[in-house]
């Protein structure tokens, strides 16, 4: 079954070109895109099934004789990371879909987006695959490339900027990857993941360091690990809703990925495990306490990612079977609830003209259901039992404490700070979004601007005092990430039923994670298992005669 390996690469870019060819025709995009991301789900899908019951798959491209091709791999990890990614692509593009057509796009689309969305989702699945450092690095830079474009859609000021931001950071990381590939391969001889698994134990340990630390930055940088998290909050917020939460719950985690792949497979003694442990706390609360600072929502979201970051990188640190799990647990189960907040978040903005918290106000009373939506989802991110967020760190907390040392303690309090931190701040956004009346909203607002009378502050500061969900003219969009609407005007953005059923969707999956969480936690135990042991990825890629 290894023909399946190349499949969710191919499928999406082969989509990519019949979608430009088919530039004039919105409905044949949409229809294209939606069938190749769904034959992507079935892939995954049989990929967990299959490395599930056969272990892991390996298959070399090109006609070279190996070990000197490109292979791909997949493994329980890499399988669980296709599926719940390539689901959530899915899930985001009938967002989009839905949002293009109630802005008056199906005839006349923006003709860039489909494809460079499919070339974005083969990114994340090649740099999954990847069986060596190399094509790694080509992943990334297929969806990194992909995202500058879905970055700066529009053209809008806030996002060219932000978009400026994102392209040098990424460009840094890319030029710090070439070094580390070239430092590896000088010092090994290859960039296959195998073989380096073999031949790095046999260098000097401070030249296998300083590959280490090489690999860290890096990754740590696509993750957005602290202190090289800054960029994030000042990037993802601005871009469109679909772009936002597509990046907001894939791409980071394309570098955790990265890190746990190779933290397992390459550096299993690894000496950097305390300094890892105190960078998972900094992140968790640094980030978190960004978020409470916040009075946005799609910032606040931003932060919080940040801050759970720290978690996934905690359950590395820890380099024991049940840490691992934990992680693999936390980042399918993050993924998902990210994803799932910054539709709603796109939703909220397509509401109301602004995701500001102190221009919103009873948001509740007029849609009950995108409260539900984001109620459920602010719990979930919270860690509220008997949610997937509580179980995920449940495991990491029993991890921790099996460990017993005084480093792993003082974690497990920043893991608690932190997520009481994270439920203060989501019920906070949802008090003032959701359940204040707009008038209370407008009473914050006078007691800063007592000079003005209520009507001018209303339409000075934009605080929005009715809504209309029926309205089909999108609104004019002003030059600030927080507000696309027309301040103090009542917002005309309609919630269509495409969107709405696409946001539903991914709370659904998230709590459909909750439900299986005995088996999805079986599943990422083993997957935990088989990295720590290495030899079932090794014995896949590089059979005993070729080594």
């Amino acid at each position: 079954m290894t023909w399946l390996l190349p499949l969710p690469v191919l499928l999406p870019l082969l989509g990519a070109a019949l979608c430009l060819v088919l530039r004039r025709s919105a409905r044949a995009q949409r229809i294209v895109s939606f069938a190749v991301l769904l034959a992507t789900v079935a892939v995954a899908t049989a990929l967990i099934l299959i490395t599930a019951d056969g272990g892991p798959l390996a298959l070399w491209l090109g006609a070279w004789e190996e070990p000197l091709g490109v292979a791909l791999v997949a493994d329980r990890l890499t399988a669980l990371m296709l599926l719940v990614s390539s689901i959530v692509v899915l899930v985001v593009l009938v967002f989009s879909i839905g949002q293009g057509i109630a802005d008056g796009e199906g005839d006349t689309p923006l003709t860039v987006f489909f494809p460079t969305y499919l070339v974005l989702s083969a990114g994340v699945s090649n740099a999954f695959l990847a069986g060596d450092l190399f094509n790694l690095f080509v992943g990334f830079e297929i969806l990194l490339f992909a995202s500058y474009v879905l970055l700066t859609l529009g053209g809008l000021g806030p996002r060219i900027r932000a978009g400026t931001t994102y392209v040098v950071v990424s460009l840094l990381s890319s030029f710090l990857f070439l070094v580390a590939i070239a430092a590896v391969y000088a010092a090994a001889g290859t960039t296959n993941l195998a073989q380096l698994a073999l031949r790095l134990r046999d260098i000097d340990p401070h030249v296998a360091l300083v590959l280490q630390i090489l690999l860290l930055t890096v990754f740590g940088i696509k993750a957005a690990v602290f202190p090289m998290s800054a960029w994030l909050p000042d990037s993802y917020p601005t871009a469109p809703a679909p772009v936002t939460a597509v990046f907001a719950g894939l791409l980071t985690k394309v570098g955790v990925y990265a890190i746990i792949r190779t933290q397992t497979l390459l550096f299993p003694d690894s000496p950097l495990t305390t300094p890892l442990m105190w960078v998972a706390l900094l992140t968790m609360v640094v980030g978190i306490l960004g978020a409470v600072a916040q009075t946005g929502i799609k910032r606040i979201l931003s932060f919080t990612l940040v801050s759970h970051i720290g978690y996934m990188i905690f359950g590395v640190a820890l380099a024991d079977r049940a840490g691992l799990s934990g992680a693999v647990f936390y980042v399918a189960h993050h993924i998902t609830i990210q994803t799932a907040l910054f539709l709603v978040a796109g939703l909220i903005d397509r509401a109301s003209g602004t995701t500001s918290l102190e221009k919103l106000g009873g948001l509740a009373a007029i849609s009950p259901a995108l409260g539900i939506l984001f109620f459920a989802g602010a719990m979930n991110l919270s860690g509220i039992p008997p949610m997937s967020g509580f179980i995920a760190k449940t495991g990491l907390l029993q991890a921790a404490v099996g460990l017993g040392t005084p480093l792993a303690y003082v974690l497990v309090a920043g893991m608690l700070v932190t997520s009481l931190l994270t439920l203060y701040v989501m019920a906070k956004t949802w008090s003032q979004a959701f359940w204040r009346t707009p008038s209370e909203a407008l009473a914050s607002v006078m007691a800063r601007r007592p000079d003005l009378d209520p009507e001018a502050a209303a339409r000075r500061e934009g605080v929005v005092l009715q809504y209309d969900l029926s309205a089909r003219e999108p609104a004019e969009a002003l030059d600030d990430e927080e507000d696309t609407g027309r301040a103090g005007e009542t917002p005309s953005r309609a919630l269509p039923t495409a969107m709405m059923g696409a946001a539903t969707a991914m709370i659904v999956v998230s709590l459909a994670i909750t439900l299986l969480a005995g088996p999805m936690f079986g599943y990422a135990d083993n997957a935990a298992r088989d990295m720590l042991q290495r030899t079932p990825y090794i014995d896949a890629v590089l059979p005993a005669g070729v080594r």
